[in-house]
């Protein structure tokens, strides 16, 4: 039976120090994936760019795996900070206006490091990371829904449920695929982001008369 990886860390920076340590193992780690793949990433290459002992890097974590979580949880932060910065932004905004306003931050979020948001959206099923994502997903939608909820009169479709999942997919999955896989779409990102808009405001808008 294969053994699976250990991927939380073994323990917490607690001190200064040692928060300076995690840093630079983490922020290795993520350098190593984007510029050599993840199955070129080793533990003693981490320690080795992190400028850390091998001895120190595993005081903290028990394996390339929980690295590599390490990674994921960072960017997820990131991510949800700015999702509820944006979601903020947008409360008061019209429904195209808004719509506009988060297609411009998909499109923002996944180019700050495209081939990294690449290497981990391919390991994190391999990391165990996958809850941590829908927890993400599903917090995104909820904050959604309750803009579409505020904007209720305004609609065409009753169940906001199904309407803030098939708004907030759409959005990732055409940002996603044109910065990762269709960068050509990006020559014109004003078009891009013209038509991403148009798309999701007539499916949530009657058609005006």
């Amino acid at each position: 039976m294969v053994r699976k990886p250990l991927t939380n860390p073994r323990k917490q920076a607690s001190q200064a120090r040692s928060r300076v340590t995690v840093d630079a193992l983490v922020e290795a780690t993520a350098r190593i994936l984007v510029r050599d793949g993840y199955d070129k990433a080793s533990t003693n290459r981490i320690a080795d760019m992190a400028g850390v002992s091998i001895g120190s890097l595993y005081q903290y974590y028990p394996s390339k795996e929980a690295l590599v979580a390490a990674v994921i949880d960072r960017h997820n932060r990131q991510i949800t900070r700015r999702v509820r910065t944006v979601l903020t932004e947008i409360a008061s905004l019209p429904i195209e206006r808004a719509v506009r306003r988060l297609v411009a931050f998909a499109i923002e979020a996944h180019r700050i490091d495209p081939r990294l948001h690449r290497v981990l959206a391919e390991q994190i099923p391999r990391v165990g990371r996958l809850e941590n994502v829908e927890a993400l997903n599903r917090e995104g939608y909820a904050l959604f829904r309750d803009y579409l909820e505020s904007r209720r009169d305004e609609l065409r479709v009753r169940d906001l449920d199904l309407a803030a999942f098939v708004c907030a997919t759409s959005i990732e999955a055409l940002t996603h695929s044109s910065v990762l896989c269709h960068t050509e779409m990006l020559q014109d990102v004003e078009a891009l982001i013209e038509e991403t808009t148009r798309f999701i405001s007539g499916y949530l808008q009657p058609p005006a008369l």
